[in-house]
């Protein structure tokens, strides 16, 4: 049996009756929009928000059998954070996590909830990654790895076995990767059970270090810029999830940042599901068409939503970029008599095309702008592009020269 297999269906007991074991839900609105069967497992309610509370509890939980534990360290930008806080209190283990001073405040207030001890350094992950293993040296620390672990990852492959059982004739699962701990271990447990179902991972376009490694068949740091997807932010996956993604994952792809934003809204308009980014990566790689299921029969595709925990600051953001990229937000600009009446009368026809006015700014003072005049720049609310086209019509029908950015 390979080592990791084992080590999963041990995490499996030692994480029974701790950690939750997620539901899986069918959609038929995404079902029917892609043409295949789509499944949603909802790690985004396990304990502490995401998956990272698997491999976190296996592995605290394994160092208090192996002996005394000082205390354990960890860096990470967010769920890992809490995962680690929590596991080590049900633990009774003191924890300090390195957070990056850029890590969302929601996620640093419900880490120092759970009761560890929170340092702020550095702007990125590799910057609080190098603090935590200082801190861990100066203080004899025990390191809990977000993902290049063996029981970290053991803990994250209880999900492959969860979904072995929960769905036995799946085709294709599709997971978030960042450093690789979660995929490799769904991929390797789910397909000591289901050896033919497909295991595809998704990264955000900003940071692709695992579909570069895999490309040039060596471990490599991808490119790093800004994201949405927050939770798989990583510069450079693992060497230990490396091996057993080339063994076991069929193909990584990646997706683009306004088409995250727009599976985040869909997720929540369409389930009820507050999904953050990184969760949402797998929707957003069906919507950009990134994986082909085939024609032979309609198979039926799990989505891992791996994580909830969203800003609600970034949250705001992720939904204005959302409803952009659908088309259901539109700007336009126009010039209007300055003299009372001339934007009641404006307003009068926005309001005849049902559409809703969301933000208008006047400009009288530009160089451009006719004495008399005043410049307006509208943002409006739509149903889609074909509602912006008929706003824009209605506008120039009654004689305003409109122009749309």
């Amino acid at each position: 049996m390979d080592r990791l297999v084992r080590l999963i269906e041990e995490a499996v007991v030692t994480t029974s009756g701790v950690v939750t074991r997620t539901p899986i839900v069918y959609s038929r609105t995404f079902s029917e929009t892609f043409g295949i069967e789509v499944f949603f497992k909802l790690e985004n309610l396990q304990k502490t928000g995401s998956f990272k509370a698997r491999g976190a509890y296996n592995k605290i939980k394994n160092l208090k059998k192996q002996g005394e534990v000082k205390g354990v360290i960890a860096a990470s930008s967010g769920n890992h954070a809490q995962g680690v806080a929590w596991a080590a209190a049900l633990c009774k283990v003191k924890s300090v996590i390195v957070m990056p001073e850029t890590a969302p405040i929601i996620k640093r207030v419900a880490t120092k909830g759970y009761g560890a001890e929170v340092i702020l350094h550095g702007s990125s992950f590799s910057d609080a990654f190098g603090r935590a293993e200082e801190v861990a040296k100066e203080r004899g620390l025990s390191f809990v790895h977000a993902f290049d672990d063996e029981l970290i990852m053991a803990g994250q492959g209880t999900i492959g076995l969860e979904i072995a059982e929960q769905m036995p004739d799946l085709d294709m699962v599709i997971v978030p990767v960042g450093g690789g701990g979660l995929i490799s271990g769904i991929a390797t447990g789910l397909k000591s059970r289901l050896p033919k179902a497909r295991v595809i991972g998704v990264q955000a376009r900003a940071y692709t270090s695992a579909l570069d490694s895999l490309k040039k068949g060596r471990l490599v740091a991808g490119k790093s810029e800004p994201t949405i997807a927050d939770g798989i932010a990583i510069k450079k996956i693992g060497k230990l999830p490396f091996k057993y993604i080339k063994k076991n994952v069929d193909k990584i792809v990646s997706v683009g940042e306004e088409t995250i934003a727009e599976a985040v809204l869909k997720l929540l308009e369409r389930k009820k599901l507050s999904v953050e980014g990184a969760g949402a990566v797998g929707l957003a790689a069906l919507m950009e068409g990134k994986i082909k299921s085939g024609k032979a029969k309609k198979k039926k595709v799990l989505i891992l939503l791996s994580g909830g925990n969203i800003d609600v600051t970034m949250l705001d953001r992720v939904i204005r970029l959302g409803l952009q990229k659908e088309g259901r937000i539109f700007k336009f600009t126009t010039i209007i008599s300055d003299k009372p009446g001339a934007l009641a009368l404006l307003t009068s026809i926005i309001a005849e095309s049902k559409s809703n006015i969301l933000q208008m700014h006047h400009q009288r003072d530009a160089a451009y702008v006719p004495i008399g005049s005043t410049r307006l720049e509208v943002i409006l609310e739509v149903e889609d592009r074909n509602h912006s086209v008929r706003v824009v019509a209605a506008l120039e029908a009654a004689g305003y020269e409109v122009s749309v950015e």
